[in-house]
């Protein structure tokens, strides 16, 4: 396999950028917006606030007129699927109106926690609660602006949290400060949000290690350009990796605010070559050995190095991801059941697996409507026959041409590199 391919742009990248866009004075034009159910779950429900919010698919472009702040709608029910972004951002946002709102979403958004949101939200004088007593959703907002102060945010089962939180401080009447209470997860993705924060013309300081500081201020219209989603792109990374091919991914470097770029040191660990260029990563397939790594700061990478492992010369433990158990599915779960199914031997730990290398055999896998199962075990037909993947259209979440670029990949479709 040898070639060069571009990803949809960031669904991170996309959501915090829609939301900041919303809040801000004047016009923002956001351009390489991934067109996806999680995004599109987003845009719709910004329009139910009452916010104008023109997509231009062909285009891959948002035009977004901002409220300085404000939301239009004084009351609003949302449906948010199972986006985590979603449902957390806009809880957040919603505290900034004055009025009443409901957000909801799918049976397994029902069972994702957000209390922890809830509570830093109301420890600034929001109104925010659960509608039952399960700690996740529906959540219910009657909201009376958000005043501000100081607020202690848990980040050890989400670093959303307090992106939500970030994005949303600075249209409170008083400033804002966080004081971070455990271990913060996904550490990469707070950089993203800020990062996406002063390009709207927002300062946050951290002067000290675990505190945020936020004086009220406003966020700026301006023309965005979203950086291709490097989630997406550790599967073509991967499929290097796997096949002992060279694909190049375009769009991403060194300077992109995605961690998960860094998903290329794992395989580098493992024996692939990985070149960095100014707009480009080259990952070139080696022999494979297995390694001990710790993936907490790129966690939604994971799924993919599990397929990668299998391929190894020896086993492969991934470490310190017990919060991916509340993701779309229990991942860590989820990814040893469908090992096993294979045939390939797996171990599930409190916070991570371990990956024994091995044949795998034909089987059916179940994917629990997580885009990134679906995405990451299609891999290992690469090298192994008969990997079926059962309801595949649960790539539309974050990457609905995943299978038709994968095979174009694959056929040589596109340029080589």
């Amino acid at each position: 396999m040898k070639g060069t391919v571009q990803p949809p742009g960031s669904k991170s990248l996309t959501n915090r950028a829609l939301v900041v866009a919303a809040l801000a004075e004047g016009t923002s034009v956001l351009q390489g917006v991934l067109d996806s159910r999680d995004t599109q779950v987003m845009i719709e429900s910004l329009r139910r606030l009452g916010l104008s919010v023109d997509q231009d698919r062909e285009h891959n472009t948002v035009i977004v007129q901002g409220a300085g702040g404000r939301i239009p709608v004084r009351q609003a029910d949302l449906y948010l699927e199972n986006s985590g972004t979603s449902i957390r951002f806009l809880a957040a946002m919603c505290t900034l109106s004055e009025g009443t709102y409901r957000l909801d979403g799918n049976a397994r958004m029902r069972e994702r926690p957000i209390a922890d949101l809830l509570n830093a939200l109301n420890e600034l004088g929001a109104h925010a609660r659960c509608e039952t007593d399960s700690g996740c959703p529906p959540v219910i907002i009657e909201a009376q602006r958000l005043r501000g102060g100081i607020a202690k945010v848990q980040t050890s089962v989400s670093s959303q949290y307090l992106s939500a939180l970030l994005m949303a401080a600075p249209c409170a009447q008083q400033p804002v400060e966080f004081r971070l209470a455990g271990p913060l997860v996904s550490e990469p993705y707070i950089d993203m949000t800020l990062g996406v924060m002063a390009r709207f013309g927002v300062v946050v300081t951290t002067n000290q290690p675990g505190i945020y500081t936020i004086q009220p201020q406003s966020y700026r219209g301006t023309t965005y350009h979203i950086e291709p989603d490097a989630s997406a792109a550790s599967y073509f990374f991967a499929a290097a990796a796997i096949t002992g091919g060279e694909v190049t991914v375009q769009g991403l470097s060194q300077f992109a605010l995605q961690g998960d770029t860094h998903f290329v040191d794992m395989l580098e660990k493992m024996g692939c070559g990985v070149v960095w260029g100014s707009d480009y990563i080259k990952v070139i397939g080696g022999p494979l050995k297995g390694v001990d790594v710790d993936m907490n700061a790129i966690s939604d990478t994971a799924q993919t190095l599990a397929a990668v492992a299998i391929f190894a010369d020896s086993p492969t433990v991934i470490r310190n991801v017990g919060h991916m158990r509340v993701k779309e599915t229990d991942r860590i779960s989820a990814v040893v059941t469908e090992l096993l199914r294979m045939g390939i031997q797996a171990d599930e730990h409190a916070d991570g697996l371990t990956i024994y290398p091995g044949q795998p055999q034909p089987a059916a896998i179940e994917t629990y409507d997580d885009h990134r199962m679906a995405m990451s075990f299609a891999l290992v037909g690469l090298r192994a026959p008969g990997i079926q993947i059962r309801n595949p259209e649960c790539t539309s979440k974050t990457y609905p041409n995943y299978f038709d670029d994968l095979k174009k990949l694959c056929d040589g479709q596109f340029a080589a590199s």
